[in-house]
């Protein structure tokens, strides 16, 4: 056996062993491990509460706010001059190097009316608070395009994987034969070279696909978190050719349905929302504000012949206010303000029709290849059994001598893109025919 032999049956051993002790994941295992491990995701998920935390946050905007302040100073006048006081008829030096005083306070502020502007505020709060979660739903349907597209893709190379190996055998089968028919003298040695070559280009063949296989597993193990260095591999289900051939749903209830499940429709519905809320906050620029305030405080000082609890008492003083800011002149900020707002909400309406543009370009596209490929995959199943049959005959009739080592290789040729062809029609078909019930609101199944 030659180095080449001996490296392709070392790699082959070790897929075969890898795949052997790989735990085997179900496509919707693999759906249910990314959507409750997946980064991106969670991180979504953390926005959607921080958003939340701002719905509460402006709610609180409209009751009034309370604060205690205190201002406690002391002042050292190291030469100061002596006094001297008179106190029930007598007289006492004093010379006050150190004193202090403070004072306390208690206030309260409340927005009374601002145009309706903390109202505003709470809609548009509670509307974002809604846009990130349908994010988290948008994000999590792309998780879940990806992994199917990569699970049927799987699926596919594995198929491969099968052909490319049977094409080996059928290649070294015809190598053995032609030896004997060289020892016979029926074939000259040149063609025993040629098909020799062709077992080498097999096997070649056959670990290029392995290794597109072992790849595209990585990919789906990456995209599902998993970092450890356990082995991986994916259930391969019973498909039929019926469940390929299945019913396909119509385009147009596709896109109906999706116009009213697809979390990026309802966001870009929820955006125009908050467009139209942000042009009434804007006008609340040329409105008055209304505001109440009102306030206690106190105070103490040194150098009184007052005890602190009485000092308190008498200084003690209430403050009741109302204040109007009413805008006069504000260069144009409110002008200004209302007019962005107004772009705002034409380019929301146009993200809104780009998006369903979009939404619907994407469904028929789905729709397009599942018909394609159904069509497709009918005509490949007949003609792998022509190619097949024919690459038999030309077999059979190569060992008796009467076919040349060209025709023989075209006729393998021929059945290999045949079978190929039908593995790609088959599997296109059905990750289109799968992404169209999706879309339709329906959870992915092969």
């Amino acid at each position: 056996m030659t180095t080449k032999h001996l490296l392709t049956a070392a790699i082959a051993v070790i897929f075969a062993g890898n795949v052997a002790n790989a735990k085997v994941w179900t496509l919707q295992e693999c759906l249910k491990y990314a959507l409750a491990h997946n980064i991106q995701l969670q991180q979504r998920k953390i926005t959607v509460a921080s958003d939340h935390e701002d719905v509460l946050q402006s709610q609180s905007a409209l009751f009034p706010s309370l604060s205690f302040s205190t201002n406690q100073n002391m002042s050292w006048r190291p030469f100061a001059e002596s006094t001297i006081n008179l106190t029930n008829g007598s007289m006492t030096t004093n010379r006050n190097t150190v004193s202090y005083n403070g004072s306390y306070g208690l206030n309260a502020n409340w927005t009374v009316w601002n145009g309706n502007r903390n109202t505003n505020t709470i809609k548009q709060n509670k509307i974002s608070e809604q846009m990130a979660m349908l994010d988290v739903e948008q994000q999590a349907n792309s998780i879940q395009e990806q992994i199917a597209q990569l699970y049927v893709q799987i699926l596919y190379e594995n198929e491969a994987v099968k052909v490319s190996k049977e094409i080996v055998k059928a290649s070294e089968m015809q190598r053995d034969r032609a030896k004997v028919m060289v020892e016979v003298g029926s074939l000259a040695r040149v063609d025993l070279v040629q098909l020799e070559a062709q077992v080498t280009q097999d096997q070649y063949s056959l670990v290029n696909a392995q290794s597109q296989l072992a790849n595209y597993k990585l990919q789906l193990k990456q995209l599902l978190e998993i970092h450890n260095d356990d082995e991986f591999d994916i259930a391969i289900p019973d498909i039929s050719d019926d469940k390929v051939l299945g019913i396909i749903p119509d385009e147009l209830s596709v896109y109906n349905a999706a116009l009213k499940s697809r979390p990026e429709i309802q966001s870009s519905k929820l955006n125009i929302e908050s467009s139209e809320i942000a042009i009434a906050s804007a006008r609340a620029g040329y409105m008055p504000t209304v505001s109440l305030t009102a306030g206690i405080g106190t105070s103490n000082s040194s150098g009184q012949h007052t005890a602190f609890p009485k000092q308190v008492k008498t200084n003690l003083s209430n403050s009741l206010g109302v204040t109007v800011s009413m805008p006069i002149f504000d260069q144009h900020q409110a002008r200004t303000n209302i007019r962005k707002a107004k772009y705002n909400y034409t380019t929301s309406e146009l993200n809104l029709l780009d998006q369903q543009k979009q939404l619907y370009s994407t469904i028929e596209n789905y729709w397009l290849n599942a018909t394609t490929s159904q069509q497709q995959f009918v005509y490949a199943r007949t003609n792998v059994k022509s190619m097949q049959e024919s690459y038999d005959l030309v077999s059979e009739q190569f060992s008796l001598g009467l076919k040349n080592i060209v025709e023989l290789t075209t006729g393998k040729n021929n059945l290999l893109q045949a079978e190929q062809q039908k593995l790609q029609t088959k599997y296109t078909a059905l990750l289109n025919r799968a992404m169209l019930n999706f879309y339709a609101g329906e959870p992915i199944n092969l």
